[in-house]
């Protein structure tokens, strides 16, 4: 960690009513280079207890934050926002280190984090009741929206920063406090937010970081505790299920972004040009470790082999490498066993009659790093057509006709996200009407941005972050009934 400018950012204390501290055991996790397996940094290693005494803080600071005037709170949140982006370069290096990805994806993950604080600032300002015409002459209807209270948030560490600021900011801004459980595989971009946020003038209890490898121990006690009013979970849908079962005891307010299962449809009326850097971006951004990345990409007959012929000459002009000794296109992935996962997976398809376009081994460079894969002729009778990949393998499937992509991009228990590539614009509604899908991509590859609903449906989770809709999951709505007002 030499390379950072401010070294004031690299903590190893866990963060509990303004007060950085150890667990009360004394234990310590590390924290690994997935590139190298390295140690860079220990971090306390909180226990129930521990999380227990963050949410009171957290409930302790509640009264005098949900009092602050939104635009006091819009000013600490900007505050926040500021410091942040000028502290870019740092949390990059920060997140490359113990995350893998590339510093350029990193640098621009802080940004996109650093937008929700931003726009969610703004949008507290913008949490409007309403007065509704009356049912009687002597009554009044209002209705107004409140902080939900306390939330529990557990984020993931494919995006260490985030997914931390997308539900931190709105639920600050709303006048909620918060207990954020960042995954324990990256705890240092969290830890560097909140020495930024302390920095910015966020009261002592209103964000508590608890650094655990503990995860079901902290995720029971947050679920257990009556206090704690909600909770947004970043992460699979497996252990999604879960805390959605421990939550139903007390009834919190929940908000789940699972897993995915994405397609990337390329239709024969698609523009090449566009849709194989598209399909690239799409693939393999994050190594593949992203929830809305393509898991499958499903190409019409034809364009099918034009599409795999250029798809490989892309693919293979792909550079990997370690994000801080360079710069690459593909960093490590997390661990050995997302490789040995994508290595089932691979090898579940070729005994079925899947073929290897380009790829499909792991990298000179070390046990962490996979080359960028393609796989032709795949089929629904795989794994990989109905598992989330998580990893840079590219299974590409064949199709006829429009009718049939829509059916095998919806064949899935998941509804996150999908994308497709079309110049027909009777086809472009079609399809983006028959997608069964929260968020669909029309000729791009990336989508995500703090000004629009981002979220699933079906197994892929309840409720939206950023846009003017993600504040929403952080108020109660209240109804009041006046009456008497004509004496």
């Amino acid at each position: 960690m030499q390379r950072l400018n401010n070294k004031a950012l690299l903590r190893d204390k866990a963060y509990i009513n303004g007060q950085w501290c150890e667990a009360q055991s004394g234990a310590r996790m590390p924290v690994l280079d997935p590139a190298t397996s390295e140690q860079i940094a220990t971090v306390a290693d909180l226990d129930g207890a521990d999380v227990s005494l963050a949410i009171d803080a957290a409930n302790a600071a509640l009264p005098a934050w949900r009092r602050k005037t939104a635009k006091e709170r819009a000013a600490l949140l900007r505050n926040w926002f500021e410091r942040i982006v000028a502290a870019k370069d740092d949390l990059a290096i920060l997140m490359t280190a113990e995350q893998g990805k590339p510093l350029a994806e990193s640098a621009g993950e802080v940004m996109y984090g650093a937008s929700f604080i931003e726009w969610f600032a703004e949008e507290g300002k913008r949490v409007y009741g309403d007065v509704v015409p009356t049912h009687a002459a002597d009554k009044r209807v209002i209705v107004t929206k409140e902080p939900v209270g306390v939330v529990a948030a557990i984020t993931p560490w494919n995006f260490p920063n985030a997914m931390i600021t997308r539900k931190a900011a709105p639920a600050l801004a709303a006048g909620c406090t918060i207990v954020i459980k960042p995954a324990e595989d990256t705890p240092l971009s969290a830890l560097a937010l909140m020495v930024l946020a302390e920095e910015a003038g966020i009261p002592a209890g209103v964000i508590n970081i608890v650094t655990s490898s503990r995860s079901a121990e902290v995720g029971q006690t947050l679920t257990d505790s009556p206090i704690v009013r909600k909770l947004s979970f970043t992460g699979s849908t497996a252990v999604g299920k879960q805390l959605m079962r421990q939550c139903a005891d007390t009834v919190k307010k929940i908000s789940l972004e699972l897993g995915g299962n994405a397609p990337l449809i390329i239709f024969d009326d698609a523009d090449l040009d566009r849709a194989i850097p598209a399909a690239i971006a799409c693939k393999f951004r994050n190594a593949g470790q992203t929830c809305v990345c393509a898991n499958r990409v499903l190409v019409q007959d034809g364009i099918y082999d034009e599409f795999i012929k250029r798809y490989k000459v892309a693919v293979e002009q792909m550079t990997i490498g370690h994000g801080l000794q360079g710069t690459f296109d593909q960093g490590p992935m997390i661990n050995a066993a997302a490789i040995g996962k994508v290595e089932e997976l691979l090898n579940d398809a070729t005994s079925k009659g899947a073929r290897v376009v380009t790829g499909g081994e792991r990298h000179p460079l070390g046990e962490a790093f996979y080359r960028p894969t393609v796989l032709a002729d795949v089929t629904p009778e795989m794994r990989v057509a109905k598992e989330e990949i998580f990893g840079p393998l590219a299974p590409i499937f064949r199709f006829d006709t429009e009718e049939q992509a829509i059916q095998m991009a919806n064949d899935t228990e998941y509804g996150l996200a999908a994308y497709f590539f079309a110049n027909n614009l009777g086809r472009v509604w079609r399809v983006q009407e028959g997608l069964e899908y929260g968020m669909v991509a029309v000729n791009e590859g990336i989508l995500s941005t703090e000004v629009a609903p981002f979220g699933g449906i079906k197994e892929s989770g309840i409720g939206r972050e950023g846009s003017k809709y993600g504040i929403d999951e952080y108020v109660e709505m209240k109804y009041v009934l006046i009456g008497g007002i004509d004496k």
